[in-house]
């Protein structure tokens, strides 16, 4: 026992048995703060900063792009309809070429006759009836036409 109390109060003893409190202290304090350490690294934060300054400097080509390609379709479809517009017009002024399509274009707007025929048109009463109110209106001076307007207004919401 004499050599078990001599080496306990030895200084190399002592050394190490402090060297070893020491480390597991540190050991301990090590792991408590690596626990309480967030996850996010230097190498993390850098990789999120950049991937969101990539992220903020690509977001208005990319919007620029959409609304290109948006415009393009709309342009796209205007150029078919002006293509149909182009057939169409195209075979209007074929068929203007016609001389029988002439003669009964114009026989139908512009009421000719051939000759030797007799042209009839028929009037509405109704509408002979108001073109007859309408010319007692251009007599009358426009100050009375916008009073009976007014009347007039007046009476329908009655």
């Amino acid at each position: 026992m004499a050599v078990k109390d001599r080496d306990r109060f030895s200084t190399a003893t002592r050394i190490r048995l402090l060297g070893e409190q020491t480390a597991a202290r540190v050991y301990r304090s090590q792991t408590r703060r690596q626990a309480r350490r967030s996850r996010l690294t230097g190498r993390a934060a850098l990789l999120a900063l950049v991937l969101c300054s990539l992220i903020v400097a690509l977001a208005y080509p990319m919007r620029q792009y959409v609304s290109q390609r948006a415009e393009i379709a709309d342009l796209e479809r205007e150029k078919e309809q002006a293509k149909e517009r182009v057939e169409q017009l195209r075979d209007l002024k074929a068929r203007w070429q016609d001389d029988a399509y002439a003669e009964q274009q114009i026989r139908l707007r512009l009421h000719y006759v051939m000759p030797g025929e007799t042209g009839y048109i028929v009037i509405d009463p109704a509408a002979a009836k108001q073109a007859r109110a309408d010319l007692g209106a251009a007599d009358r001076p426009w100050y009375s036409n916008v009073w009976d307007g007014v009347d007039k207004s007046d009476a329908s919401d009655q």
